[in-house]
């Protein structure tokens, strides 16, 4: 069974061509319109699916898109045209800043983020103790946030996260700002979720890591599918571009 179907998608931004430095200039180019736009294709007729229980790998240079494709599919922005079918609830990891707020203490903000990832107050109530203990921040549960280091922040994400136990998980360089010592607990996830028949798409520069963990890998190369198959064999072509 496909979870995730992805047909003929495509996300163009806009980006002004000219940049205004004055305020008589804005003035100007609104009387005139003479603002010209280029159009940015982060996504250009993108077609793939996914199974049941695959976790499959996104790599690509900086700017190849994988976010905006991993944002998509979460719905978080749209895109331009083509569809995304979605079958299963969604947890997504793309932001650090998604779902926190700096003047928050780490436990008030575990209700935050938990509430926007469709936990109700008495299951975040019944789990926050597992929350901030498999985040290892339990000595800083009533510190505000702005004084965490990215890494326990991403620890803290990605704890709350797993309480929803999602169908599928969206993955965008979790391990880029987390430490190395976390990094054996989130894949004993990993592997229990394997086991579930959970989905993830996990993108990532870490081509060992994505090569231990996903069967399959897409490449995407300036917005478009340069390869999409067994991991190994997409990670050659990738390596020798």
């Amino acid at each position: 069974m496909n979870v995730i179907e992805v047909e003929k998608l495509t996300k163009i931004f806009k980006i002004p061509h000219e940049k205004k430095s004055t305020l008589f200039e804005y003035i100007i180019g609104f009387l005139v319109k003479s603002n010209s736009y280029e159009n940015l294709y982060a996504l250009n007729d993108v077609s793939f699916k996914v199974k049941k229980g695959e976790f499959i790998g996104i790599i690509g240079k900086n700017g190849s898109g994988k976010t905006t494709l991993l944002k998509i599919i979460a719905g978080i922005i749209k895109p331009t045209s083509g569809k995304v079918k979605v079958n299963g609830s969604v947890a997504p990891f793309l932001s650090l800043n998604f779902g926190f707020h700096g003047e928050l203490t780490a436990k008030e903000n575990i209700y935050l983020y938990g509430s926007l990832l469709g936990l109700s107050k008495e299951k975040i109530k019944q789990n926050i103790e597992k929350i901030l203990s498999f985040a290892e921040v339990e000595k800083f549960q009533d510190t505000k946030l702005k004084n965490f280091s990215s890494g326990m922040v991403a620890r803290l994400a990605f704890s709350v996260m797993i309480q929803t136990n999602p169908d599928i998980l969206l993955l965008d360089e979790i391990f880029a700002v987390g430490d190395k010592d976390f990094v054996p607990k989130c894949l004993e996830v990993f592997k229990k979720y394997k086991k579930e028949q959970k989905t993830i798409l996990f993108a990532s520069h870490d081509l060992e890591m994505v090569q231990s963990f996903c069967e399959k890998t897409l490449l995407l190369e300036n917005g478009k599918i340069r390869a999409f198959g067994p991991t190994k064999k997409v990670i050659d072509i990738y390596l020798n571009s």
